[in-house]
């Protein structure tokens, strides 16, 4: 995987300006809830099918931080990002135990690291998320697009039922961005908040590009939450702009606990710095990128400054 940012994969110089951004907010620092870290191996399969832009990535997608993972860890902590994830998720059956097993021991092992686990429709899912709870998991990701299946497939209905019983959050990737399927949209989550409706969720991308509906259900389900990730950079609004005409509702979810800080580092074609200059170009407010870019995720997750 390479020894980390030397030569032409030094970091880039925007992220010099990463702490200045957060201290010129009084904050402790940064906490990211949509960031990845997987095993090697799958993470170059990952890695190579943005290469090739893959049939579920659709366009060019270079990849900015391809390091290992104690480059990707310590440039973590020189930007400042106190907490944050390794948020793992399977595309086949057989995949999700194993990942957990990884991941919690990465968590165990990386300090600022929240404790991630993930799911997938199969007959032993309620036991190994049982597990994973048992073990300490803080947050768990599922993304309906790669995996293929639909929130409300009946072989997760006692997963679903575990976690909200926990208020142990997920983070979902249900909104169509950026290849839709079947499985992805408004639709397929409503239904499943129907049957779980106390379910804690964080929604990766706004919901993108279904942003109007994924605001309506984070503001009608107390516990439904959304993270900004990739949204507000030139990259991704290329594609999927967000609807000025949504910003106030926004800004109004954002100061209620609701929205949330996502990069999706080490996969961004772009500096880390842009996610927050452009959640900062919105301006919404000091108060607005406090909450989401601290105080939101440390009420979630008990996060101290300390």
């Amino acid at each position: 995987m390479g020894d980390g940012p030397t030569g032409q994969d030094r970091p880039p110089a925007e992220d010099a300006a990463v702490p200045g951004f957060w201290r010129r907010l009084g904050l402790p620092g940064l906490a990211d809830v949509h960031t990845h870290f997987l095993p090697p191996r799958l993470l170059r399969k990952v890695w190579a099918y943005f290469d090739t832009a893959g049939p579920l990535v659709g366009r060019e997608w270079p990849i900015r931080y391809r390091w290992d993972d104690e480059a990707r860890v310590a440039h973590l902590r020189r930007l400042g990002v106190r907490a944050f994830t390794a948020l793992a998720y399977p595309h086949r059956p057989g995949m999700a135990e194993s990942l957990n097993r990884w991941t919690l021991d990465f968590a165990a092992r990386t300090p600022g690291c929240l404790p991630s686990a993930t799911f997938f429709p199969e007959p032993g899912a309620p036991g190994y998320v049982a597990e994973a709870l048992g073990a300490g998991a803080r947050v768990f990701k599922v993304h309906f697009q790669v995996g293929g299946f639909l929130p409300t497939d009946p072989a997760l209905d006692a997963v679903w039922g575990l976690l909200a019983e926990a208020g142990v959050p997920v983070v979902v990737h249900a909104g169509h961005a950026p290849v839709g399927t079947a499985h992805t949209g408004p639709a397929p989550f409503a239904a499943l908040l129907g049957r779980h409706p106390g379910l804690a969720a964080v929604v990766a991308h706004l919901g993108a590009p279904d942003y109007a509906e994924f605001l309506d259900l984070a503001s009608t389900h107390e516990r439904v939450r959304l993270d900004t990730t990739m949204v507000f950079t030139s990259f991704f609004d290329a594609a999927v702009p967000f609807p000025a005409a949504e910003l106030p509702r926004l800004r109004e979810l954002g100061l209620a606990g609701k929205v949330l800080l996502g990069s999706d580092f080490p996969n961004i074609p772009y500096p880390y710095l842009e996610q927050l200059t452009g959640l900062a170009g919105l301006n919404l407010g000091d108060d607005w990128l406090r909450a989401v870019c601290w105080g939101n995720a440390a009420a979630l997750f008990g996060l101290t400054a300390g």
